[in-house]
């Protein structure tokens, strides 16, 4: 009776918490997350280790799948098949082997693309498409947990984590991404992603032809984030095991039925689903021209099923990755330095980003990232050298409305 009573009382406690990520809760009150939160950690103190995950790397489905042996038929109708995009490769890394995809005219401007949290680069594979149609060469990548790269689980999903990725990435190409006769490249971020860039960008600007960032993270105010988002995501707050659980169950539900509020606080269920189209929107999508049937609801539902570092690399993403402007202030300003001073400097002394700006792209509709907010930020943070392009979409918008999207991108190369 003794081992009974707490475990049922666990039992409350997570079912409580899980609640904070259906659609329809309300806010919970700060007194009950948190006395629910530390009596999860007392009793689970006993249940659960409060280690993180004891492997290096944790494997994506193309180690614990064999997908080579798929039929065609089966392929067919994956959800994500192992060449939904020409030019599948593996890299090996120290940090686990990553998926790169690369396709397009080798003498063509170059465009490297940089997804979200959830979703991997399928979400950009409409844009990629559409600019290879205009003569572009592209590359993208699984960031590492999530499509069929592996997740190095003993390090922070960082800066340095995601800008050794992105070198990794071009320095395993047949041609040249980054030397002196590469013509340099466009970097293009998606949401996550879009801090990533900025981030990458703030380090290597010499690399860039051009910087576009597709409704970026990295100066989200700190005050959109609602009291129970830095509970879940605090470490060390509660056992991982538990809070892999709650990230897992909210993943499961999908997408989300209706638009977060504007006025509402941002948790962890909106950043887990605002990538995600709606079903209606996912129908109209073509991601993959050799798969016209791939969809990201159904691509993000088997990754969470499937690949072992998923979670994993969610959450550290969550606590150590390129979202809060907190973070992220001074690695905007130091980018932001940089164009300044290169508008002093003569285009044929020091070749420059494309007219010397960053190009920010979003949705009127974007619950995540606020226009009203963001506008005035990154224009302080940046000094000016920035350019502004609205749509009328939500934080999706880089998947459904990609053909123009492409059209914006080209103009600038």
């Amino acid at each position: 009776m003794a081992t009974m009573a707490p475990m049922a009382l666990y039992n409350q406690t997570v079912d409580f918490l899980s609640g904070a990520f259906s659609n329809n809760q309300t806010h919970l009150r700060l007194l009950a997350v948190t006395g629910a939160s530390f009596t999860l950690g007392l009793l689970a103190r006993s249940v659960f280790p409060r280690n993180g995950p004891s492997q290096t790397v944790l494997v994506s489905p193309r180690s614990t799948t064999v997908l080579p042996d798929i039929s065609e038929s089966e392929r067919r109708k994956h959800p994500l098949p192992p060449d939904v995009f020409p030019g599948a490769r593996d890299v090996a890394s120290p940090y686990g082997s990553m998926r790169v995809y690369e396709w397009g005219p080798e003498d063509g401007p170059k465009v490297l693309f940089v997804h979200g949290i959830t979703t991997p680069c399928i979400s950009l594979g409409g844009l990629a498409h559409a600019l290879v149609d205009r003569g572009c060469r592209v590359m993208l990548f699984d960031l590492f947990g999530r499509g069929y790269s592996d997740c190095p689980a003993d390090l922070p999903q960082d800066d340095r984590l995601f800008s050794t990725q992105i070198l990794l990435a071009l320095t395993s190409s047949p041609i040249s991404w980054t030397g002196a006769e590469s013509g340099k490249f466009c970097l293009t971020g998606y949401s996550l992603g879009g801090g990533i860039a900025a981030a990458f960008a703030s380090y290597f600007p010499q690399l860039l032809s051009s910087l576009v960032l597709l409704a970026p993270s990295g100066l989200l105010r700190d005050s959109q984030i609602s009291f129970q988002s830095r509970l879940l995501y605090s470490k060390g707050l509660m056992p991982e095991n538990i809070l892999a659980y709650l990230v897992t169950r909210r993943l499961k539900a999908g997408p989300l039925t209706t638009p977060k509020p504007k006025n509402k606080k941002l948790n962890a269920a909106d950043v887990l689903t605002e990538e995600l189209p709606s079903q209606k929107a996912a129908a109209t999508q073509v991601l993959s021209r050799a798969y016209p049937h791939i969809n990201i609801p159904s691509t993000v539902e088997w990754q969470v099923n499937n690949h072992t570092g998923f979670v994993h690399a969610f959450m550290s993403s969550m606590r150590f990755g390129p979202i809060l402007r907190e973070r992220q202030w001074n690695t905007w300003t130091r980018l932001g330095e940089y164009l300044t001073a290169q508008n002093g400097v003569p285009s044929t002394e020091n070749e420059k980003l494309a007219d010397n700006k960053v190009h920010i792209l979003c949705g009127n509709d974007d619950s995540i990232i606020v226009r009203s907010e963001l506008v005035p930020d990154a224009t302080a943070a940046l000094g000016g050298n920035v350019v502004f392009k609205f749509y009328e979409a939500g934080h999706e918008f880089p998947s459904t409305k990609y053909e123009e999207v492409a059209c914006y991108i080209f103009d600038l190369l």
